[in-house]
């Protein structure tokens, strides 16, 4: 299909590969490499950035690994000052002003994060410009958010603040300052206040990605206080794995993706709360969905990496 510039404006365009874009005219249909130097190649532009945290969350772990040197390869040919100064360059473009917010936005503080414990200093510094720049845009969204997104897919606001306010807490009082304050004055007096879950295209619990911002905000002995309130009794269906239908279905296939991050809530509650329970559903979602990860592309692509948070419980949370 051929569009005239003046239709092409402000158009939010997918390629073929599925890696979105917003565009302002002709000159911006360029290849994803083109675009963004430092994240292409996988689905979309935060399944890159969360694939690049995966493996520096992996090796750092594992640093025996064989995958470790190839890691550290590729990455110093790609966390370079110029590399991130054209990524900023698109995020600084007067149409992409929502770009990938609020998730791309969390997960590239996260990624940021991660980097920043890394033995080379080079590759956190090379990132820093494009944190700070979303970090700023963090706290001019949240003063001006009236209410929490509450879905259970990208747009979930409890979501991205847990990962930014890990971010945050070290590195921006400010901003982690904001996401508590928000935080409180959305969450704080919900009371026995559950929608029923999941919903057909879910990979994120509303419920329990509520209960875990509240628990960084709060900690540990007032979060208890909080959660007796907002959830008197557990319902079953959070307890129980979501059933997956077809996982060449990308949008059925976040399914999976949802018992990886129920499974991930579980393990991070079940601590604080000492509820057998929580940690005998962790068990169960897990199992539901490990199995699965390579199932097809539509899951391959970014679940392992929701599959580490589950496994790698808690260090995500902490400043």
């Amino acid at each position: 299909m051929r569009l005239a510039a003046s239709t092409l404006g402000h158009l939010d365009r997918e390629y073929p590969n599925g890696l979105r874009h917003v565009l302002d005219g002709p000159a911006d249909i360029r290849s994803p490499r083109s675009l963004h130097p430092v994240f292409f190649g996988s689905y979309d532009w935060h399944s890159c950035v969360h694939g690049w945290w995966q493996v520096f969350r992996i090796v750092r772990r594992f640093p025996g690994l064989p995958l470790a040197a190839e890691v550290e390869t590729l990455a110093a040919r790609t966390f370079t000052p110029g590399k991130v100064e054209e990524e900023v360059a698109y995020f600084l473009r007067p149409v992409a002003g929502g770009f990938e917010r609020p998730y791309g936005w969390a997960w590239l503080l996260a990624l940021h994060d991660e980097l920043g414990r890394h033995p080379d200093p080079s590759f956190a510094a090379a990132l820093a410009p494009l944190a700070e720049l979303i970090a700023e845009r963090f706290t001019h969204f949240l003063a001006k958010l009236a209410y929490p997104v509450r879905h259970g897919v990208h747009s979930n606001t409890a979501f991205a603040l847990i990962l930014a306010h890990a971010w945050a807490s070290s590195r921006d009082r400010a901003l982690a300052a904001s996401i508590g304050a928000r935080a409180l004055a959305w969450f704080a007096d919900d009371c026995a206040l559950w929608t029923p879950e999941p919903s057909g295209e879910d990979f994120l619990s509303p419920t329990l990605c509520e209960a875990q911002l509240m628990l960084c905000v709060l900690g540990d002995e007032a979060f208890r206080t909080w959660f007796g309130r907002f959830l008197p009794r557990i319902p079953s269906s959070l307890l129980t794995p979501a059933v997956v239908t077809d996982r060449a279905d990308g949008r059925l296939a976040h399914l999976d993706g949802l018992n990886l991050s129920r499974a991930w809530a579980w393990r991070t509650l079940g601590r604080v709360l000492d509820d057998h329970r929580c940690l005998d559903a962790a068990e169960a979602h897990l199992a539901s969905a490990l199995p699965h990860l390579a199932d097809h592309y539509m899951g391959e692509h970014w679940l392992a990496t929701f599959a580490l948070l589950a496994l790698d419980t808690n260090e995500v949370l902490q400043p």
